[in-house]
């Protein structure tokens, strides 16, 4: 019994390897669905603030004109999220400490790992903001203190989003995370996609004309600050990808590949779970993709041609017009219910996250020993109550859930340059010649990353004024 119970805590350690936990991938399609989720999780966390708010109100600003930048965003930081993923279930790291390793080392870490602890901050605003907008909707749909959208209504509702988030997220498990996220995501997409393909037959119709000139490569005056934003914050941000690492490795595909010992037949099952990674991505892919692209048209066609920017605590008021000028009064009611799904599932992502991250680089300070399970689990489990907790006095203090959102984004497209560059590094000296073959994936991260630094650099121009003269 006693050895039972010393051998158990280390089966359920996804972070660590043994050879005894090894399991071949599976060969066909239908069985490498049975493994997908962590491209679940991570959709839920993107679909959100990103493409709920970020996106919808850059539509009500710009009209169609920026479709090609939702298309671009959706698309090209994909292949870099794919390979950071490929390092860390090959080396069974996670993303924090292959960013530690990356020179110039400052302290105990690398710069990049400072540069996510300032982003962290930042995000923390976003992170208020994804409460804010769930406690909105929760308000307009039931205000259980004083009227819809009233101080206290909206504080009554912030603090039972909080705890019913440190309620479902004490045990920590992965497994809670990937199910409360994967039907609220399927739900909401599925919607909002109705809504997209049914405008044609409504009075916000649009024309092929408007979609073309969606393509036109331009960005107008007065959208930098919010295209900046939808570009940090759609598709997938560095924070996501940095987050997706940890909940590979947390499935097993890492756990199931084993340690490197350098043989033909590890190597044959890393390529295998590799695959399994990469249809995961895909999937997420179409999934924030589709959401993305019809959450702008739906911004652009409904909200652009009233004038209708959400703005403040009346956000979620201005985005439910999307549904109740199409579909009429009592779908208000459904954009709501649906709101409050896809805002508290990213809430729950990034709840179930964060605090993993955090836990993470306080073993890289030292602080803890990241090893020891049962002292990772608990500073995961103290965490959990404390950064939710925080994010809710964030909104309470600002009160504007679209300018919180925007902060967090603006500084997650800057962190994208540097997980870019942490890529690169990690792909050159820890990723085996035999799973770098490929030439297709390799082009299309050497596109991927150019396409990324080009509208870094203009983004660091347009918002810091730099530049000749």
């Amino acid at each position: 019994m006693s050895g039972e119970t010393v051998r158990r805590p280390e089966a359920e350690d996804a972070y660590r390897l043994r050879p005894e936990d090894v399991r071949e991938a599976p060969r066909t399609f239908a069985g490498r669905l049975r493994y997908l989720g962590p491209g679940l999780v991570l959709s839920a966390s993107v679909v959100g603030s990103g493409e709920l708010i970020v996106t919808t109100s850059l539509g009500a600003r710009a009209g169609f004109v920026l479709l090609w930048l939702v298309i671009f965003s959706a698309t090209v930081k994909v292949w870099i999220q794919m390979e950071l993923a490929r390092w860390a279930i090959l080396n069974g790291r996670t993303a924090l400490d292959g960013y530690s390793t990356v020179p110039p080392k400052i302290g105990r870490m690398g710069w990049i790992n400072w540069l996510w602890i300032g982003l962290d901050v930042a995000k923390s605003f976003q992170r208020g903001g994804v409460i804010g907008g769930t406690a909105a909707a929760c308000s307009i749909l039931w205000p259980i203190v004083g009227a819809p959208l009233s101080g206290a209504s909206l504080s009554a509702w912030t603090v039972v989003i909080a705890v019913v988030t440190v309620l479902l997220l004490q045990s920590s498990k992965y497994s809670v995370v990937e199910r409360v996220t994967t039907v609220s995501v399927a739900v909401f997409t599925l919607s909002t996609l109705s809504i997209a393909l049914i405008l044609p037959l409504t009075p916000f119709s649009y024309s092929p004309e408007q979609l073309g000139t969606g393509l036109s490569l331009m960005i107008p005056a007065g959208t930098i600050g919010l295209a900046i934003a939808m570009f940090g914050s759609t598709g997938v941000g560095a924070d996501d990808m940095t987050n997706y690492t940890y909940w590979c490795i947390e499935k097993g595909y890492a756990r199931w590949t084993g340690p490197d010992d350098g043989s033909e037949e590890r190597a044959r099952r890393a390529e295998g779970w590799l695959r399994v990674m990469r249809l995961d991505v895909l999937v997420s892919w179409l999934i924030c993709t589709t959401c993305t692209l019809s959450f702008y048209v739906i911004g652009a066609s409904v909200l652009h041609p009233q004038q209708l920017v959400p703005e403040g605590n009346a956000m979620i008021t201005t985005l439910s017009r999307i549904y109740t000028d199409t579909l009429g009064p009592w779908a208000e009611y459904l954009f709501l219910a649906g709101a409050i799904a896809v805002l508290f599932s990213t809430h729950i992502a990034s709840a179930a996250a964060v605090p993993r991250l955090w836990t993470n680089t306080l073993g890289l300070l030292g602080v803890i020993d990241w090893t020891d399970l049962a002292v990772r689990r608990r500073t995961i489990r103290i965490l959990t109550f404390c950064l939710p907790t925080l994010w809710a006095v964030f909104y309470l203090f600002v009160q504007s859930p679209l300018l919180m959102v925007q902060i967090g984004a603006i500084g997650t497209g800057i962190f994208l340059l540097a997980v870019t560059a942490a890529v690169w590094t990690l792909r050159t000296r820890e990723v085996d010649a035999r799973f770098k073959a490929n030439t297709w994936l390799t082009a299309a991260l050497v596109l991927s990353s150019v396409g990324i630094g080009l509208l870094g650099v203009y983004s660091i121009v347009e918002v810091f004024g730099v530049g000749p003269g």
